[in-house]
């Protein structure tokens, strides 16, 4: 069952009532895991940019749509082969700033993997 975002503040994330103060990826299945940014700050030296690896740890067959929370203002992006990847695989990827990306998520329909970044 997918979980409900309650909402966020700069650094942490409400997900059925539990705060997290911690970066978040949401399975096809509604597994909460703690985003694994590291795969993308070890080729770019930040994990504000997405990593091909990073897309590849994310990306789970059958999956539609990612939402990405890109931080309180925004500052998450893909780089150009993630975009890349995740177009080749058929997933639509909508990315906003984590508290619209919140909203979208609520409101998802079908095959949905969520990534909320939960500061900047």
């Amino acid at each position: 069952m997918k979980p409900r975002i309650d909402g966020s503040a700069f650094g942490s994330i409400t997900i059925d009532g539990t705060d997290i103060e911690h970066d978040v990826l949401i399975r096809l299945s509604g597994e909460i895991e703690k985003r694994k940014k590291k795969l993308s700050k070890a080729v770019f030296g930040t994990s504000h940019t997405l990593s091909l690896e990073e897309a590849e740890y994310i990306f789970e067959k059958g999956a539609k749509r990612l939402i990405i929370g890109s931080g309180q203002n925004g500052m998450v992006t893909l780089s150009k082969e993630a975009s890349e990847y995740f177009k080749k695989e058929g997933v639509q990827v909508d990315l906003s700033p984590t508290p619209e990306a919140i909203h979208h998520w609520n409101n998802a329909k079908g095959a949905t993997i969520g990534l909320f970044h939960v500061t900047c």
